[in-house]
């Protein structure tokens, strides 16, 4: 058994609880890690609250920049939707955590790492492999999944211990958010037929109904400006958050399928997300060759299933990368997005080296296509067809 684990410490119930159980169950010092990843105020008296329940140190460290840009980045430049919706909000903040996880763990001896996911959630396996990954000497230690605690007990657990939670037996909803986006769990929404109620939700409170327009631009598939005007990719995400969700448009309400195996009731709000995958994919339609737009469609999900499933620090997400970084030598341009209330939608799009001729496209005056050329371009493309037709299929006369 660890006899020192460095706790990825959300300060959220679980994470709270936690501390001073490990403490008391398992005789483990605790060293308490919490990533800001852009959660807006979340982290605010965490460290009291963990050094509080007993923790032998705490940490908090600025991730922003860099989940922004070794992270969201190559999400963004694979469309990475899980089950086509999805954009992977909680699954791309469990990797990065790890990661400083593993180098708390190093820095202080710890012969351990610990999370408070529980036992049928995705998260438990996220933190896991990805520790397996980066440290497959270092113990896990997962004491939600092996305590027997409901969500009540927990409750009762923390005000027993004069532990500080925001949860309440009246309102029970789990939320993990970062700069990507908020997920909202447990609580009437377990109910696949019941409505979400509006409490919920935060990003997307509808406060504009005037239309207006904004505009994305993409330098090698990154987003890099809105409006002209150059940010960091973790501002410029955090703006969209604001200008998007302002229009109440970036709500997803889906029945997913968690790694585990069972199907999963899950609400998510991820406005600067949906409206960055909605630009980047467009603008591909204009600056990527016809196959290879095809098969980086095609590999497109298997990403996505690769990150949701935990296995960002495995080879064929490396591989992946590879080709999706040579796809997008040639994605720069500006993509145009259209505001309205419950409503965002691409209204134009330019691009350096877009593949867009109107020479060829048009049928004005301006036409250079040449139609003469079609009659045996049709023909010889439909050669096989017919013959087999005439063989074997519905021109033929056996």
């Amino acid at each position: 058994m660890a006899k020192r684990v460095v706790l990825a410490y959300s300060g959220g119930l679980d994470t709270s609880v936690a501390v001073r159980w490990m403490i008391e169950n398992l005789g483990v010092e605790v060293i308490c890690l919490s990533a800001d990843v852009g959660q807006e105020g979340t982290l605010d008296g965490n460290e009291a609250k963990a050094l509080g329940a007993g923790a032998i140190a705490y940490h908090q460290l600025d991730l922003r920049e860099e989940f922004a840009n070794e992270y969201l980045a190559p999400v963004i430049k694979a469309n990475a939707l899980y089950e086509k919706q999805y954009p992977l909000v909680s699954a791309l903040s469990r990797p990065l955590i790890v990661k400083h996880q593993v180098a708390l763990a190093r820095e202080y001896g710890a012969d351990g790492i610990a999370h408070g996911c529980t036992g049928k959630g995705n998260d438990q396996v996220r933190f896991e492999v990805a520790a397996m990954a980066l440290a497959p000497d270092l113990e896990l230690v997962a004491p939600v999944r092996n305590w027997g605690f409901t969500r009540e007990d927990s409750i009762a657990y923390a005000a027993e211990h004069a532990i500080p939670v925001g949860a309440t037996k009246e309102k029970l909803y789990s939320i993990d958010d970062n700069l990507w986006g908020r997920a909202i769990e447990c609580g009437e929404m377990e109910d696949p037929w019941a409505k979400p109620p509006e409490g919920v939700w935060s990003m997307t409170q509808q406060t504009r109904t005037d239309p207006s327009e904004v505009t994305i631009s993409f330098e090698a598939g990154v987003p890099v400006a809105i409006d002209g005007r150059r940010l960091p990719l973790h501002e410029l995400v955090t703006e969209l958050n604001h200008t998007v969700g302002a229009y109440g448009w970036g709500r997803l309400d889906m029945v997913e399928n968690r790694r585990v195996g069972i199907k999963s009731r899950e609400t998510y709000e991820a406005p600067g997300a949906l409206a960055v995958m909605l630009a980047h994919s467009d603008l591909e339609g204009v600056t990527l060759e016809r196959d290879l737009q095809r098969t980086k469609i095609s590999l497109e999900h298997r990403y996505a299933e690769l990150v949701y499933d935990g296995l960002w620090f495995s080879p064929l997400r490396d591989a992946l990368d590879a080709f999706i970084d040579s796809s997008q030598q040639h994605v720069t341009g500006e993509v145009r997005l259209g505001l309205e209330p419950n409503r965002c939608y691409v209204v134009g799009r330019k691009a350096s080296r877009s593949l867009y001729d109107y020479g060829l496209a048009t049928y004005d005056a301006a036409d250079r296509f040449r139609h003469a050329d079609s009659e045996g371009f049709v023909r010889l493309w439909g050669l096989g067809l017919a013959t087999w037709s005439s063989v074997q299929g519905p021109g033929s006369k056996g």
